[in-house]
């Protein structure tokens, strides 16, 4: 690096160690972070800076007397009302992008894993525009604007009303193709908060964490978001043609239609090439490729809107949009198909391996069955909310009444309200089955904690216990997150029984003796839960960073799924590790450059950062660098959600690479984070003497359970929260600057 003055606020003698703190996903203030009350910025912009206690107040520096600096990445995943959206329309595609990263660690290319995951992504988008097809072409410009009853009243409609059935519908066919653009909008919107720093070259593929951060992810971004624009473009095109040609079809609707199938068949055996979608070497010819499939569909776009509305064959009599239900069963139909292949597969791959991922491997497809699950639900939600604004016998009239959607949604409303009574049912027993080992496991902590404990303790030493064990309920979430993914993916295939003109009620009754009354009464529940949970994660979005206690619970989904790449859905929302891990790699090379060492601090997910920025370092970096971890998800959650990109032995290279300069806190109190390699709870026979052994220490938490003679109340519990303002966390902090010291001198 060129040799230059250092910045205002820099300046510190060259045998200073830095620490560089890296918050979690709470987004604490620059101030928070430093533990000290003003701070001012000395690198990076307003979405990723570096902060640095001001100059001139006393105590500015940290513990040893290391230099302290902070950087502060809240802001790349954030911006309050486009996040507010993206919380509610992108959700199904980030969990459908995150299953992708969670396939089990293999020996092999893991092919089939990938090409599932993202055919899954596919088939989201698919569901997506066919709900907003369902909506503009069979509810409105097919049924309610065929009614004059539904006219009635509604003047933002009667306008198109009396025009011939293909005019109405090439001109609404304009709310489909503007809802896949607000996708993308919303998908692209923070990219420009990512460009402070990129590496452009580097090779994608790879089973470590460092392929984080590496790549420039934009390039394969661009080539899957014009796969899925054609794809989608298509499927509208052949919900289109398919009405067009029920009872007598033009030659040009064939063949238009034929062309569609085309573009469909295109786009998915593109997603089956991994090589041709990520590799370096293939980038022009698959640019070529996708440019030209998008633009092939867009003038399909063009051509069918022109012939559905100039061809003046008379249009099928139907109660419905000619074609759309059996459509629609058809998406439900690949969509199951497809995760349980998924299902099948990566499990498979994960015994083989003898990795530690969650339940075998069972990550990936437990996660896209959430996205399916979510994506069925709000498309089901979206059609049917639609259909009773027109007519509000939609969801419990029969399928011949004005603006009744198709089965298939009626299906997924009531499969919908029975798995969220099952997932509470099954919650509620999970919850009662593990409480007594939970408790039992807690009070023998809290003896060895505390053996001399006064009797009036005995209240505290109770509440202890309760927090003890709520956290490590942590590890019952896999059997939980498993248990739910069964329920949808059962109601995803009851949604298939609408392909067969099944009602809910009838089948209900005759199989189940139960009265069609409990199904209406399904339906209509089902409908008000999914409009709960939309409008809850609205709420969410809006709150979440107004309140820091709220945002720690309602961030941490958003910020752990943006942490990887985007590498199954295009219209996810941009992974901000792209920027923050280069941009942390620089900065780090730069004080490495001009201190004695850098000690690198990161709490909760930004430990996480810290691990894949220094697989980054070059070894010259490298030999001046410590690591600091407190409340670390690394071990308890990430190198079992995500084996094949963070195992164990990722975790053993971090430790390598850092000359084993590495110590984790970690409490028992905490649902997050804990140890990395080694528990060393109290009681538990001597490790062995291996350098990772050596890396993990636990903190007493609460520090006591009676007041100290200068307080009147106990410590409190810290749980999850940062360690920076702990003695013991200084205590670290000596030990590793005194390391990185000892190691310059020699």
């Amino acid at each position: 690096m060129t040799d230059t003055a250092p910045p205002s606020g820099e300046q510190h003698a060259p045998d200073d160690v830095v620490e560089l703190r890296v918050h979690g996903v709470s987004g604490a203030r620059a101030d928070q972070v430093l533990d000290r009350p003003h701070a001012h910025q000395v690198a990076g912009d307003r979405s990723g800076g570096f902060f640095r206690p001001r100059p001139g107040y006393p105590d500015s520096t940290g513990p040893g007397g290391v230099v302290l600096e902070a950087y502060r990445w809240s802001d790349l995943p954030s911006g309050t009302a486009a996040r507010t959206l993206s919380l509610v329309f992108l959700l199904p595609f980030m969990l459908s992008n995150v299953a992708i990263w969670m396939r089990p660690a293999r020996r092999g290319p893991g092919t089939g894993v990938k090409v599932l995951c993202r055919l899954l992504a596919l088939s989201l988008t698919v569901l997506y525009a066919l709900s907003a097809a369902g909506v503009a072409l069979d509810l409105i410009a097919w049924k309610c604007m065929g009614s004059s009853r539904c006219l009635t009243g509604r003047p933002w409609l009667s306008w198109l009303g009396g025009h011939p059935v293909g005019l109405r519908l090439a001109v609404l066919a304009a709310v489909p193709i503007g809802a896949v653009g607000l996708v993308w909008l919303l998908g692209a919107r923070p990219g420009r908060s990512y460009e402070g720093f990129r590496v452009p070259t580097g090779d994608p593929e790879g089973d470590r964490l460092s392929a984080v951060g590496q790549w420039d992810a934009m390039p394969m971004v661009g080539r899957l978001r014009a796969i899925h624009i054609a794809v989608a473009l298509a499927v509208l095109d052949l919900t289109l043609l398919t009405a067009r040609g029920a009872g007598h079809p033009s030659v040009a609707t064939v063949g238009l239609a034929v062309l569609a199938v085309l573009v469909l068949a295109a786009g998915a055996a593109l997603l089956c090439a991994p090589e041709l979608l990520e590799r370096p070497g293939t980038a022009h010819t698959t640019d070529r490729l996708t440019v030209a499939l998008r633009t092939v569909a867009c003038g399909l776009t063009v051509a069918t809107l022109g012939v559905v509305a100039l061809d003046r064959t008379p249009w099928p009599v139907s109660a419905g949009l000619p074609g759309y239900d059996r459509i629609v069963g058809w998406a439900f139909l690949a969509q199951m198909a497809l995760l349980a292949a998924l299902a099948v597969l990566a499990p498979w791959r994960g015994r083989r391996d003898g990795s530690r991922a969650l339940l075998h491997g069972l990550g990936a497809p437990v996660i896209a069955a959430f996205a399916v699950g979510l994506s069925s639900a709000f498309s089901a939600e979206l059609v049917y909310r639609t259909a009773y604004f027109l007519n509000r016998r939609a969801i419990t009239g029969s399928p011949t009444d004005m603006a009744a959607p198709p089965l298939a949604y009626k299906w997924a409303l009531f499969t919908f309200f029975l798995s969220m009574i099952m997932a509470v049912l099954v919650a509620g027993g999970l919850t009662l089955l593990s409480l007594r080992g939970r408790r039992r496991a807690a009070a023998a902590i809290v003896a060895r904690d505390f053996p001399a404990a006064p009797p009036e303790a005995a209240d505290r030493m109770r509440r202890v216990e309760k927090t003890i064990a709520r956290a490590r309920f942590t590890e019952w979430l896999g059997p939980l997150a498993v248990g739910y993914a069964c329920l949808a993916a059962v109601g995803l295939a009851t949604s298939l029984l609408g392909l067969f003109n099944v009602q809910p009620s009838p089948l209900a009754e005759r199989v189940l003796g139960v009265p069609s009354g409990f199904v209406n009464f399904g339906l209509t529940v089902g409908s008000y839960l999914i409009l709960g949970l939309v409008l809850a994660l609205v709420m969410g979005g809006l709150f979440a960073y107004r309140t820091a206690e709220f945002r720690r619970y309602v961030g941490v989904v958003w910020d752990l799924g943006t942490f990887w790449p985007r590498a199954a859905h295009p219209f996810a929302p941009p992974c901000y590790a792209e920027r923050a891990v280069p941009e942390l790699a620089k900065r780090i090379c730069y004080l490495a450059e001009r201190h004695t060492g850098v000690l690198l601090s990161g709490h909760s997910h930004g430990s996480v950062l810290l691990a894949a920025t220094v697989l980054q370092l070059p070894p010259q970096v490298r030999r001046r660098v410590a690591l600091l971890t407190h409340g670390s998800p690394l071990d308890r959650l990430y190198a079992r959600l995500f084996p094949a990109y963070l195992g164990r032995d990722v975790l053993h290279e971090v430790g390598e690479r850092v000359g084993w300069r590495w110590l984790n806190l970690w409490r028992e109190t905490d649902p997050i984070g804990g140890w990395v390699f080694a528990a060393h709870r109290p009681g538990d026979p001597p490790t062995r003497a291996g350098a990772s052994d050596r890396v993990d220490r636990r903190l007493r938490d609460p520090e006591d359970v009676v007041a100290p003679p200068s307080d009147s109340v106990p410590p409190a519990v810290k749980g999850h929260w940062p360690c920076e303002s702990d003695e013991r966390f200084a205590a670290a902090v000596r030990e590793l600057a005194d390391r990185l010291r000892a190691e310059a001198r020699t």
